[in-house]
């Protein structure tokens, strides 16, 4: 019997300190969101993307890419569309299960697999051809290390900004879609 109140109190207090996946606010000057990470599926992505959020990196960049119906992509551009200056890049961990679907945050890239640093995009559909496929680096894909949990109308209205060209840059939000800040929600 000892054994068993034993196990009962194991299994509590064990089940009691697994801690919640961290969450942060993503402050806009069009509402707020709120994205759940998930740093068990990708690690080094998480920490990376916790990193810029902590140091302030993020304050005052801009959704600087956005796409109907596909994604919008922001954090390494200011208002004037300069690019601002990053860590080196991280490896990738697209090949985590998760899925690039509607309303999950990935790391934006080059055609490079390991060269995402800042920049992260949200997915406004299921973009299945973005999942990891394989090893080769055209099959790689895009890591994704967390999703919307809350303010998804929000994503869904700065997706649907009318967009120009900014220079070379195409896609770019005719008014200006800031992100005020990126913060941990201390709520969860």
């Amino acid at each position: 019997m000892r054994q068993i109140y034993a196990f009962l109190i194991l299994a509590l207090l064990s089940s009691s300190a697994v801690a919640a996946n961290p969450q942060v606010i993503v402050e806009t000057n069009r509402g707020n969101f709120v994205v759940e990470l998930y740093p068990e599926k990708a690690p080094k992505t998480v920490a990376n993307f916790l990193h810029y959020v902590n140091s302030g990196f993020y304050k005052e960049t801009i959704f600087h890419r956005v796409i109907s119906n596909f994604m919008i992509q922001g954090g390494g551009f200011t208002a004037s569309m300069a690019e601002k200056e990053t860590l080196p890049p991280i490896v990738n961990e697209a090949n985590n299960g998760l899925k690039n679907e509607i309303g999950t945050l990935a790391m934006a890239r080059t055609s490079d697999p390991n060269s995402a640093t800042a920049q992260f995009f949200i997915n406004l559909a299921n973009n299945q051809f973005l999942n990891f496929r394989g090893p080769e680096p055209e099959l790689i894909g895009y890591c994704v290390f967390g999703r919307v949990l809350k303010g998804m109308d929000v994503v869904r209205e700065i997706g649907a900004a009318p967009t120009t060209y900014v220079g070379p840059y195409g896609d770019v939000p005719k008014s200006s879609i800031t992100i005020h800040q990126i913060k941990l929600n201390e709520a969860n």
